[in-house]
């Protein structure tokens, strides 16, 4: 019986190898003790074979995604706090996460003020559309127009503009932290409009669309771009408490803590 399981054991491994599942070929051994032992049943060891192989493949689709997005951290959905920040749709959010806008080429724009959690929403779409297979591009406002003019100087200014339309995603975080030139804002009107249904754009911002003129120096050019990324878009409306003030708050908290706990000298 030892020698038929060791021979079974063999070809599956073979076989698993032969499939390029690097990923399920590292876990079967484990798995086949499991199943022997009668603590799994043959369809959740084979269900548990095949997850081991997607780990490990949205693993390493991810790390390939943090080359070349430049994603500046991994931020993921079960990371967000839902119980700090009521005043957002749960059922909204996880819906996002199933990534149909993706295949629509719907927009994402998310509103509130700073640190209420919108940078890791919008990377956290970026995370999950990393780990299906598609490519992802992230820069704040400031990042890409600075790309952007410097390839217009350059006199490539088209050929980056079709670097940054390929992306299935595209995150651009921080729209009104810092002021825009008006060439600064016909460029990042020029990469909204050509990824207008094309692809899916995800944008964070601390200002309302009625300020946004003033944030791009031009009411007319902002009113035409909110118009296109408004086309086909979910909207999402943060107002709570800022996260990092929270951080703060406790670490105060702790300090003041242990000082009242020390030994007086």
């Amino acid at each position: 019986m030892k020698a038929l399981a060791g021979d079974r054991r063999a070809r599956l491994r073979a076989m698993l190898a032969n499939l390029k599942m690097p990923g399920a070929l590292e876990a079967v051994d484990g798995i086949l003790a499991q199943a022997d032992s009668g603590a799994v049943t043959a369809g959740e060891a084979i269900e548990k074979l095949l997850s081991a192989q997607i780990v490990l493949r949205n693993n390493r689709r991810l790390q390939t995604a943090m080359r070349s997005s430049r994603l500046p951290a991994v931020k993921t959905l079960d990371q967000f706090d839902f119980s700090f920040q009521p005043s957002i749709k749960r059922e909204q959010i996880e819906s996002l996460h199933e990534l149909g806008f993706l295949e629509r080429a719907e927009n994402v724009i998310l509103l509130g003020p700073p640190g209420v959690g919108k940078t890791h929403l919008a990377i956290s779409l970026a995370i999950a559309a990393a780990e299906s297979g598609r490519r992802v591009y992230y820069g704040t406002l400031a990042a890409l127009i600075e790309s952007l003019t410097e390839a217009k100087a350059a006199g490539n200014l088209s050929r980056r503009l079709r670097v940054l339309t390929h992306p299935a995603l595209l995150v651009v975080d921080e729209i009104g932290y810092l002021p825009v030139s008006q060439d600064g804002a016909v460029l990042f009107f020029q990469l909204i409009n050509a990824r207008h249904e094309r692809a899916s754009t995800v944008l964070t911002s601390n200002n309302g669309f009625a300020e946004w003129g003033g944030v791009l120096g031009d009411e007319i050019m902002a009113a035409a771009l909110i118009d296109r990324l408004l086309h086909h878009c979910h909207i999402v409306n943060i107002r709570g408490n800022s996260y990092r003030m929270r951080a703060h708050r406790d670490l105060l908290r702790s300090r003041r803590q242990e000082r009242r706990e020390e030994p007086a000298s």
